[in-house]
């Protein structure tokens, strides 16, 4: 089998959210720490997609900027088609990793500089990696970037609030795709979109990757949008993944009940009449995380061991998940 296209093992961030010296001094306060991301592993093979989905402030988007270099990793490392990004990025080649992954953000509005028309927001990439030499060169580069999102190659003599919100993702996916890259991050790329704008996005991101074999990590909470877009899904909590699966899998058959809580959260337009468990209680103070398994303040099959100690992520019959009820079969 060849080599997955990323590799992520072991990959942590811990942010300092201290307040100011003198206040610690003044209030007699210690230092204080957040594990926005605490031990992330996972792959993803080439020309498939990953969907990271969980709660907010479980640590998705965080996930997003360490894979393409934005933050530093605290601990852990990131390998892009086999070299690891943080030495690859603090040398020679970091130009050409830019070139290879790009990332798709959340908001629409804030992502595009208001002050540049559409053709210079797209063919920045290209005049910065060098990949056009003149002005008419940028121009016809960028009207076709513009038409393979669908919009029209005139648009590219206008501003960003000319456009839609619709509109503008699709300039922002246009902009990621300049340099030809083969991995793309997208966070979150249609949770400010009206849901017929949504799916006219998606498709179009779907078009893309099979016609060019992109890879896709997609960040989401709306688990419908996953289930349109990924091959295998990793689901968070508080930082680290408790399970990862298979997109069939996981919808058909559930391991962890905090994925089963997600799932349940789904409105059953069917009225299949099927028992649903709810799960009370809200996620705990990343500040103050619970001991043993996070979850266990909120789960109904928790015992003793859960509130005691942390469960590794095992592979149980193709499925990694992180639960000791799962483990000893208390789960079924």
């Amino acid at each position: 089998m060849s080599r997955p296209l990323v590799e992520v093992a072991d990959l942590s961030k811990i942010f300092d959210v201290s307040p100011p010296w003198l206040n610690r001094v003044v209030e007699r306060k210690p230092r204080a720490f957040v594990h926005a991301v605490d031990g992330v592993s996972f792959n993803i093979e080439r020309g498939k997609t990953l969907a990271l989905v969980g709660e907010s402030g479980c640590g998705k988007s965080t996930v997003a900027r360490l894979l393409v270099g934005l933050y530093g990793t605290t601990r852990g490392a990131v390998k892009f088609d086999g070299e690891d990004i943080s030495k690859t990025l603090s040398g020679s080649g970091a130009q050409k990793l830019r070139r290879r992954m790009q990332m798709i953000f959340q908001d629409p509005y804030a992502s595009l500089n208001p002050r540049w028309k559409v053709l210079d927001i797209v063919a920045e990439p290209l005049r910065e990696h060098g990949l056009v030499k003149t002005d008419a060169e940028a121009t016809q580069q960028v009207g076709q970037l513009l038409a393979s999102v669908g919009l029209n190659p005139a648009d590219a003599l206008k501003f960003p609030h000319q456009f839609s919100g619709g509109q503008r993702q699709r300039i922002s996916i246009a902009r990621a795709l300049a340099t030809q890259p083969e991995f793309l991050v997208c966070d979150e790329p249609t949770s400010a979109l009206d849901v017929s704008v949504q799916a006219q996005v998606l498709n179009i991101m779907k078009d893309l990757q099979r016609k060019q074999g992109l890879t896709y990590l997609f960040i989401s909470h709306n688990l419908a949008v996953v289930r349109h877009m990924a091959d295998q899904i990793g689901v968070m909590y508080l930082g680290r993944l408790v399970e990862v699966a298979d997109k069939g899998e996981l919808f058909a058959r559930p391991r962890h009940p905090y994925t089963r809580m997600l799932l349940d959260a789904i409105p059953d337009i069917h009225m299949t009449g099927r028992s649903r468990t709810p799960v009370q209680g809200e996620v705990p103070n990343p500040l103050n995380p619970p001991s043993g398994c996070s979850f266990h303040p909120r789960c109904p099959l928790a015992n003793e061991r859960c509130k005691t100690e942390r469960p590794a992520l095992l592979e149980i019959a193709g499925v990694r998940v992180a639960c000791h009820a799962v483990q000893e079969g208390r789960a079924a």
